[in-house]
């Protein structure tokens, strides 16, 4: 295979004749048919073997999926000007499904052949085939109507843009008396449009316990020591679109019966985005489907909602571009949808929380950016974070379950403006996405059964079973804190406060306001996160020494197209290997860097192939020990003359001093605020706090 650079070279020219051919760089329009030989949406796999080629590639406007590995990113093309950027960019790229409308046909079909056959799925609910809008709202009315003591179907107070009213359930042994002070488990499903598993699996759950309690003692436990609510579709107008297109799609030629073939267009199937029209603006209700057909698959209109919420919002891997398919908004929670679950979260203690997504087998947990990133907000590396050690024991606990891997939502991709981002650092509840199945965005029904289950070695295990690990994190008081004692019978006790919470280049305010209700005993036992949150905990950064250990430099010069190789050997531990390539001129060159094996065979380990006037420089992280050939490649340089340097640098961690924050608890009667004291709380301490004087009249 050709060096990366010289690939890209191979696919600019190619992108360059496609444009003198007159091949359209105009994505296809919605329409009832389409025409032989049109675009069609496409799987590819794009070569990110640097962290600077993902940063590139999210410079693109191009549809990311969440499918991504050290070296690749899975990405949905909807139209030549997709193939053209990446090309142009020089980005290498393997396309995996050719005809995502195809594929979506295919799937229509294995999917009513399956639901042709079965009469009870093996899933809690036993359905047998994807759920649409109308299908969510009838199951969580009926759970309530079935089960009035155990689960209260609520709306979300903010309807969606087109008019949508948003709803959820919540689950308890005794959930429509007194908030008791027991810890809330969220569930989420359904925030990008096309991810339709997301949604099936959260209200496959909210049934799961439902169904069980009473008979299964574990689920019973559970349920009565938590509050679990459940909001299976965050994206309604998205994932109306998306599903009610998707569902039409049927590619089949004239049936031999002779009746008429449906001509299906991708329409919104792949739809990412909420229905934003217009930023800072409403629009009547009922035009998203027509506002969606200003880009191909609707997938440039609206905002990426996971890109919305405020924690470190506005920073890397969201776009500022309406157009882009990540598109984070005008302002941090613009959107209802993600305000919804802001207030939701806000009026809890939300402990553990999960948030579904596909695809890409994984379970991630924050931080969503790289640990040596610095918003300039505050100015010093963002670190790992505080909870790392329990945050990945639970991960890796849950992945042992389903067969994901878990990592942090970095090592994807950088992300800013996620969920758990910001519910962590916000309120200091654990928060992890879940990344659903290996390869589809809404594969075939039974996929979505296995994955939910468990298939295979995993079977009997899968999600089911990490969602019930996370249940029980949630109400585990050693992962949040506790605070009991006396108080007034039937009183209020709430705890309040107002915080900062920390956007990529300044701040929100965010107010944490959550409320019981003291038991006839006078006694009361209130499960809550810490007073501290982790954004403003203490933390531990890397700094890396001002001079290399250790360093080499060559001076040569290579003729255009070619390329010239020098060794260097890491023959001592070091923290970071730099290596950089700098010239005189505006001209262009790469560099790659590669390991020798005992065999003499090479295995590249780390590229850099900037545009024009930009300097290459690789960065690999705990080099191994061993030799190393450095690549100074000629692109399309005239004055080839080149300095390469190699350096070995050594990294102290420390320790940035935190902050202590309290929370302010008050005691009130008749509305009235008896009482009210400061108190501090850590991660898995147990505080007692008696309100006497909140029973003495003033």
């Amino acid at each position: 295979m050709l060096p990366r650079s010289f690939r890209r070279r191979a696919a600019v020219c190619a992108a360059s004749t496609a444009v003198l051919l007159g091949i359209t760089t105009a994505g296809p329009t919605t329409s009832t048919a389409q025409a032989e030989g049109e675009f069609r949406p496409q799987l590819v796999t794009v070569d990110t073997p640097t962290r600077a080629d993902k940063a590139l590639l999210q410079t693109l406007g191009l549809d990311l999926t969440e499918h991504a590995g050290h070296d690749y990113v899975e990405v949905v093309l909807h139209s030549p000007a997709d193939v053209v950027a990446l090309t142009t960019a020089g980005l290498g790229f393997d396309v995996r499904i050719p005809d995502l409308l195809a594929r979506q046909a295919e799937n229509n079909r294995i999917d009513a052949a399956y639901a042709s056959a079965t009469t009870t799925s093996p899933l809690p609910s036993g359905r047998d085939a994807y759920r649409t809008l109308t299908d969510y709202n009838a199951d969580m009315a009926a759970l309530e109507r079935d089960h009035p003591g155990l689960v209260k179907r609520f709306a979300l107070p903010h309807a969606s843009l087109d008019g949508r009213q948003i709803y959820g359930v919540e689950i308890g042994g005794d959930v429509r008396g007194p908030d008791r002070g027991l810890p809330t488990f969220l569930m989420l499903g359904v925030h990008h449009a096309r991810e339709w598993p997301s949604g099936e699996h959260a209200m496959e759950f909210a049934v799961d316990l439902v169904e069980n309690y009473g008979s299964d003692p574990r689920i019973t436990d559970l349920v009565n020591r938590s509050r679990v609510v459940v909001v299976p579709v965050v994206n309604v107008d998205g994932f109306e679109l998306s599903r009610t297109d998707g569902g039409l799609v049927d590619l089949r030629a004239a049936d031999q019966g002779g009746t008429a073939t449906i001509l299906g267009t991708p329409g919104n199937a792949y739809k990412r985005k909420n229905c934003r029209l217009v930023d800072g603006q409403d629009t009547p209700d009922g035009t998203c489907r027509a506002g969606s057909l200003t880009s191909p698959g609707g997938y440039g209109t609206g905002i990426d909602l996971n890109r919305n919420y405020g924690g470190y919002w506005g920073g890397p891997g969201a776009s500022d571009l309406f157009a882009d398919p990540t598109y984070r908004g005008a302002a941090a929670f613009s959107e209802p949808e993600t305000q919804n679950i802001r207030e939701l979260i806000s009026g809890r203690h939300v402990t553990t929380l999960i948030t579904n997504h596909t695809f890409s087998n994984l379970v991630l947990r924050p931080n969503g950016v790289a640990p040596d990133q610095v918003a300039p907000s505050e100015g010093i590396p963002l670190g790992d974070p505080y909870d790392e050690a329990a945050l990945e024991q639970l991960g890796d606990a849950m992945a042992e379950q389903n067969g994901y891997t878990s990592q942090h939502a970095w090592e994807l991709y950088d992300t800013t403006g996620s969920t758990e981002d910001w519910s962590y650092n916000a309120t200091g509840g654990f928060g992890y996405t879940f990344e659903i199945g290996p390869d589809e965005f809404h594969p075939p029904f039974p996929e979505v059964i296995d994955e939910y289950l468990g298939a295979g070695e995993h079977a009997g295990k899968g999600n089911r079973e990490a969602y019930l690990l996370a249940l029980q994190n949630a109400v585990d008081p050693e992962t949040h804190s506790v605070l009991t004692g006396k108080a007034p019978a039937g009183s209020t006790l709430r705890l309040r406060k107002t915080v900062a919470t920390p956007t990529w280049e300044g701040s929100i305010t965010d107010t944490l306001d959550t409320a019981m209700t003291v038991g006839p005993d006078g006694r009361y036992t209130w499960h809550v996160n810490p007073s501290t949150r982790p954004a403003v905990k203490d933390r531990q950064v890397e700094t890396v020494s001002a001079e290399p250990v250790q360093q080499q430099s060559w001076t040569g010069t290579t003729l255009p197209l070619q390329s010239t190789d020098h060794e260097f050997t890491v023959d001592r531990d070091a923290d970071l290997f730099e290596v950089v390539l700098d010239w005189p001129t505006p001209d262009d060159m790469d560099l790659e860097v590669y390991r020798k094996n005992t065999d003499g065979s090479l295995t590249q380990v780390g590229s850099s192939g900037n545009f024009v006037g930009e300097k290459e420089r690789v960065l690999l992280q705990d080099p191994a020990q061993g030799t190393y050939v450095l690549r100074a490649i000629n692109f399309a340089s005239v004055a080839p003359t080149w300095t390469l340097t190699a350096s070995l640098f050594e990294a102290e961690s420390s320790t940035v001093p935190g902050l202590v924050e309290n929370w302010t608890l008050t005691c009130e009667v008749a509305g009235q605020v008896r009482q009210s004291v400061p108190v501090v709380v850590d991660r898995g301490q147990r505080l007692r706090v008696d309100l006497n004087a909140c029973g003495r009249r003033r």
